[in-house]
């Protein structure tokens, strides 16, 4: 239990870093956003490459943050169902879903969307638009790496309630601590000072 233990650490660490590091795509993709329209809307400059430009960062943004969304449990639930549920039926639903849906289809995905990505790479694929950007294969190739990284996730998930299900009670404390959000400091305000002020 203490290697799946072990595996559920690493396989989380993998995707939470992959997360992060990828959020950090977002600040290009504000500043490409609004040249492209400031440009468009008072210069006249229309830029295909731009519009390309802003899907490829896009794509990488939210493909890349899936696994790290899903490790922080930031994803969509059908809450009004879920917090009517018992902590053990919520864990058995988890690790269900887990084994029978995600893990598959993530799998099918990286399947074939290497292949995608080979074929794109192999012919040189650029965008169709004439002034769009080349390479294509590049922002292709961030589907099956992007979806590998969901695997990765949904693997440490998976470990996370066999262990919550099944392992001893030293284990299950661990698990459920490692579990725990990350805390969040707030400072504290006077208001009465502040009211003075």
């Amino acid at each position: 239990m203490t290697a799946l233990f072990r595996i559920m650490q690493v396989t989380q660490h993998i995707a939470v870093w992959t997360g992060r590091v990828a959020a950090w795509v977002a600040i290009p993709l504000i500043f490409v956003i609004v040249f492209d329209v400031i440009t468009r809307r008072f210069f006249v400059l229309g830029s295909t490459k731009l519009q390309d430009l802003e899907w490829h960062l896009h794509a990488v943004l939210f493909l890349f943050c899936l696994g790290f969304a899903y490790m922080k449990d930031a994803h969509v639930r059908i809450d009004l169902v879920r917090e009517k549920l018992s902590e053990r039926t919520k864990l058995w639903i988890e690790l269900i879903g887990c084994l029978l849906f995600l893990i598959p289809y993530a799998s099918v995905v990286i399947y074939y969307g290497e292949d995608w990505w080979l074929r794109s790479f192999m012919l040189d694929e650029a965008a169709e638009s004439a002034t769009g950007l080349p390479h294509r294969w590049i922002i292709k190739a961030a589907l099956p790496i992007g979806f590998i990284v969901l695997l990765i996730s949904a693997i440490s998930m998976t470990l996370r309630k066999v262990l919550q299900l099944f392992g001893p009670p030293d284990v299950k404390k661990k698990v459920d601590e490692w579990e725990k959000p990350e805390p969040v400091e707030i400072e504290q305000v006077d208001l009465g000072d502040m009211r003075k002020g």
